[in-house]
């Protein structure tokens, strides 16, 4: 079977689901995390030299982007940006590799990051938000997607 027809079918759908569920879940879960304990993770940044202020976009990434990849809507935009931010997390973060536990935090999220970059070429599959958009509004979804050039998921 050659590669690019793999996620056409319904195992292919599903397995795009299943995928865009657990990384959204992992994202969702934080961002709520972080509301509830906003002066720790704002301290946290500050410790590593990132500014606090630069929180209230991490949430709004971590819960918005969240939802939005669960649902399928903006999935190649939203996957881009947290493959960026997962790449970044570690970086910044988690650069301590002689720190066991902080070498496990900086592969896992290169590896959630690959995850991104994955859909960001595969995009939301059949099951998503995306592929019930009525055609006149579609423009307005994925303008972005056009404007950062990137390619469109083919809707059948």
């Amino acid at each position: 079977m050659p590669i690019g027809h793999s996620t056409e079918g319904r195992l292919g759908s599903a397995g795009l689901l299943a995928g865009r569920l657990l990384l959204a879940l992992v994202f969702v879960h934080e961002g709520w995390s972080v509301i509830g304990g906003y002066s720790g993770a704002a301290a946290y940044m500050q410790k590593f030299g990132v500014p606090g202020m630069l929180l209230p976009a991490v949430i709004a990434l971590e819960l918005g982007g969240g939802l939005l990849i669960a649902a399928g809507l903006l999935t190649r935009i939203v996957s881009a940006a947290f493959a960026v931010f997962c790449l970044l997390t570690a970086v910044l973060f988690h650069w301590q590799l002689a720190d066991r536990n902080q070498l496990l935090h900086f592969e896992k999220d290169l590896a959630i990051a690959g995850g991104f970059l994955v859909l960001t070429i595969s995009g939301p599959g059949k099951w998503s938000v995306e592929r019930y958009i009525p055609s006149y509004w579609r423009f307005v979804v994925m303008l972005p997607a056009c404007l950062l050039r990137l390619p469109i998921h083919k809707r059948n």
